[in-house]
């Protein structure tokens, strides 16, 4: 099993829980390249901090992970990281997967929604566009730790899918949107 390089974005005020989690249950399977609280000084510019990641952890990464709340596709950070992460660099460009939190149907918005369900207008737009195009997909938390035929939990499988995607299906990438500039309210 290839342990793949993995920068998971997501808000952090509301589900930060859901991150540390994900990295607990699944640490032995990947390696982790996201931000960590605290990792970066909150009095340096936005655009140096954007600069950082962007060049300290994303382009080090071979996937990137969308933890998806309710409130995450407002967030111009998501968008940044993304949007990074599908922009071609040496070496090519970043698988993406998202993930559904339960915190995404505890939403107004998303209440109505049953099973795998999600409403195109509550993920984040540059996640959503490549979910359209057939270069990403959209999972449940409730079904990152099901075992596959295969023996390897749900999740493993989902990033190593995303992982080849990069060398079968490059071409369906979707970045040409503009990056947020603040978060949405």
């Amino acid at each position: 099993m290839t342990r793949h390089k993995v920068f998971i974005s997501y808000h952090h005020a509301n589900d930060e829980a859901y991150k540390r989690e994900f990295i607990r249950v699944f640490q032995n399977y990947f390696i982790d390249k996201s931000v960590h609280v605290g990792e970066y000084d909150e009095d340096l510019s936005t655009n140096y901090i954007k600069r950082l990641i962007r060049e300290e952890k994303i382009t080090d990464s071979s996937i990137i992970v969308v933890l998806i709340g309710s409130e995450t596709y407002k967030r111009k950070h998501v968008d940044w990281e993304i949007s990074a992460g599908l922009s071609c660099k040496a070496g090519g460009c970043s698988g993406l997967l998202g993930i559904l939190l339960p915190s995404y149907y505890s939403s107004y918005e998303n209440s109505y929604l049953k099973g795998n369900g999600y409403n195109s207008k509550t993920i984040p737009p540059r996640l959503n566009d490549n979910v359209e195009s057939g270069y990403s997909y959209i999972y449940k938390w409730d079904s990152m730790a099901k075992v596959s035929t295969d023996g390897n939990y749900a999740v493993i499988n989902w990033i190593d899918e995303a992982y080849n995607r990069i060398y079968s299906k490059s071409e369906k990438i979707k970045n040409s949107r503009e990056q947020f500039t603040y978060n949405r309210a």
